[in-house]
């Protein structure tokens, strides 16, 4: 494991949030790249807003195509390991009480982006961090696509983060709502959720 499991454990108690540069091996890097190439497949949906009832499609706020990661896949399965590796090392260090992590592959087409938004459900208060990981390589500048992190109450930006290939965010999902702004080409990650149990 490229990471230091102490130093993300300190940044998320001081700061609420860390950006990683490069924390997974580069062969896996390159498998979870060709894992989230083939976006006309219908084994990626476009992603809801909402839940149950109230779920709903809605391209004029969120832009993406999904698809969930499957353990019966090696490489999906590798990165669930490693992820499960930091879901433990973070209980220890930080007595979270993660239960579990749930991700899935997101492919924003050009034109695309997520307005600003929370990542607790509405009725659930389960998801404690958000993590997401870019797969873009030589992404440029003037590409767009940053994640724009704000102040947890007001319109303060803390921080803007370009989608570059290899790097990570991990954030406590109550604390800060954020934004994918409007991608002028394909914008590739793994997002995901490590959960407390819901019982």
């Amino acid at each position: 494991m490229l990471m230091n499991i102490d130093t993300i454990a300190e940044q998320l108690e001081l700061k609420g949030y860390i950006v990683l540069d490069k924390p997974l091996p580069g062969a896996l890097m390159s498998q979870l790249f060709a894992r989230c190439q083939d976006d006309t497949s219908a084994d990626f949906q476009a992603a809801h807003i909402g839940r149950g009832a109230g779920k709903t499609q809605l391209n004029a706020i969120r832009g993406d195509v999904i698809r969930w990661l499957d353990e019966a896949d090696m490489t999906d399965r590798a990165y669930l390991a490693w992820m499960e590796d930091l879901r433990l090392g973070l209980n220890a260090a930080l007595y979270l009480g993660l239960f579990d992590y749930e991700c899935h592959y997101a492919i924003y087409g050009a034109g695309g982006g997520y307005a600003r938004h929370s990542d607790v459900l509405n009725g659930k208060k389960n998801r404690i961090l958000t993590t997401v990981l870019y797969l873009n390589e030589d992404w440029p500048r003037c590409a767009g696509g940053e994640l724009v992190l704000f102040e947890p109450a007001g319109a303060g930006v803390i921080a803007t983060i370009a989608p570059e290939f290899g790097k990570m965010i991990i954030f406590l999902s109550e604390s800060f709502p954020h934004e994918v702004l409007i991608s002028h080409q394909t914008r590739r990650s793994v997002t995901g959720w490590f959960r407390v149990s819901g019982s």
